[in-house]
């Protein structure tokens, strides 16, 4: 049996978590696309870790105060864009956009620091227990040394990643609901025509009584 790379896991977990929730959805469009904006917009924030909690309070906030509805699993869902694989490149974006929107150029490309911090958190370890700490120590560092330029980094990836995704995702459901809609009829006009080719009889007699 053929092992399946690195990569081909990552796509099918990517497709698991992501694409394969919205196939399923049970609610229209518009309610599940909602579901995507609030999960890309908190993905979309250095708070990895916490931020199925954020959509959480989002969602009873939203549902009991301002009577807006969206899909909660949905949402959750999304929040897994941003996670121990890329928090790393994605906080140091926020960083770079809140460095630029604070006027401060000169200390733009900061990279080496970012690597330094990487290395000396994640530097020997080898079981789950030493790879969570690691985790915490090197978002603990990010945040007292480029916080206040993540957070407001942050800020326009955040709205432009929900805005985006809502788009993307309204237009791709409305697609896909129009050609289950197609599909729909296509079976049912070739229902009644094989219902008409095997019981004659009684689709003459469903049609005089129509005109009746």
């Amino acid at each position: 049996m053929k092992k399946k790379s690195l990569w081909e896991g990552f796509v099918r977990l990517l497709n698991m978590r992501l694409i394969v929730p919205l196939k399923r959805s049970p609610h229209p469009p518009e309610y599940t696309a909602r579901g995507v904006l609030v999960g890309m917009m908190w993905a979309m924030t250095p708070l990895v870790g916490i931020q199925m909690t954020t959509v959480l309070l989002t969602w009873i906030a939203a549902k009991k105060i301002f009577k807006w509805h969206f899909s909660l699993p949905i949402a959750i869902a999304y929040t897994w864009v941003t996670n121990v694989f890329t928090m790393g490149p994605v906080y140091y974006v926020f960083y770079v956009t809140g460095k630029v929107m604070m006027g401060d150029w000169g200390n733009i490309s900061a990279f080496a620091s970012f690597s330094h911090i990487m290395h000396e958190a994640f530097s020997d370890v080898g079981s789950f227990w030493e790879i969570t700490k690691a985790l915490l120590i090197f978002g603990k560092v990010l945040l007292q040394e480029w916080g206040l330029a993540m957070s407001l980094g942050c800020i326009p990836w955040s709205i432009f990643s929900g805005w985006i995704s809502y788009r993307l995702t309204m237009k791709w459901l409305l697609k896909r609901q129009a050609k289950k809609n197609k599909s729909a009829e296509k079976r049912k006009y070739w229902r009644e025509k094989l219902h008409s080719v095997v019981h004659p009889i009684s689709v003459h007699q469903e049609k005089k009584n129509e005109k009746k």
